[in-house]
């Protein structure tokens, strides 16, 4: 275990991670500064802090060093990152309070779900449909900070698309969760020995 501890310090895929969660502070603070060069230079870490995320899932294969703490911080490290960048967003104005209400709901909702069915010995994986929900809010959120749009492009429109598909892909999912969850619970106690 204690190996487990101080690998969370110095493998690659676990700094990384790190260091996402560091970037989430730093976006929130770049958000007060209401000009547009701030904005994009804004999205951009926040860009360089998503990335992050498939470079430790890539690191991790590729260096066979997944970690128990790797698996704990690597969701929480994107909640982190997404969440406090959509709330200071709908602060400013730039997203719908119930689109963020929603979002976050659903995080803490499958997140208990997931943390019950651990607690039951039952582990539910991220789904492939979560993951698409987690990469359309990284592409989503910088484009809504630039607002502007960039080169004729309308980023800031784009931007509501993808988030109201990650919305809708959210919603999909946590039901994929509910059903793997009931499943994985009838699993478990059929597996055990009757008295």
């Amino acid at each position: 275990m204690n190996s487990e501890k101080e690998l969370i310090f110095t493998n690659t895929p676990n700094i990384l991670t790190l260091i996402r969660i560091g970037f989430a502070p730093i976006v929130v603070g770049l958000l007060f500064i209401k000009d547009h060069m701030w904005d994009l230079i804004t999205a951009v870490l926040f860009g360089i802090a998503s990335l992050t995320d498939y470079f430790d899932g890539y690191f991790a294969r590729s260096q066979k060093t997944v970690t128990i703490y790797g698996k704990l911080l690597d969701p929480l490290a994107d909640k982190f990152l997404v969440i406090s960048a959509l709330v200071m967003l709908q602060e400013l104005g730039r997203i719908h309070p119930i689109i963020v209400i929603l979002l976050i709901c659903r995080e803490l909702a499958i997140t208990g779900l997931r943390a019950l069915a651990s607690a039951e010995g039952v582990i539910i994986p991220a789904s492939k449909t979560a993951k698409w929900k987690t990469v359309c809010q990284m592409v989503a959120i910088p484009f809504i900070m630039v607002k502007q749009g960039l080169w004729g492009i309308p980023l800031y429109t784009i931007g509501h698309i993808l988030l109201y598909l990650s919305l809708a892909i959210s919603l999909w999912s946590a039901k994929d969760y509910i059903v793997d969850f009931f499943r994985g619970i009838k699993e478990k106690r059929n597996k055990k020995p009757k008295s």
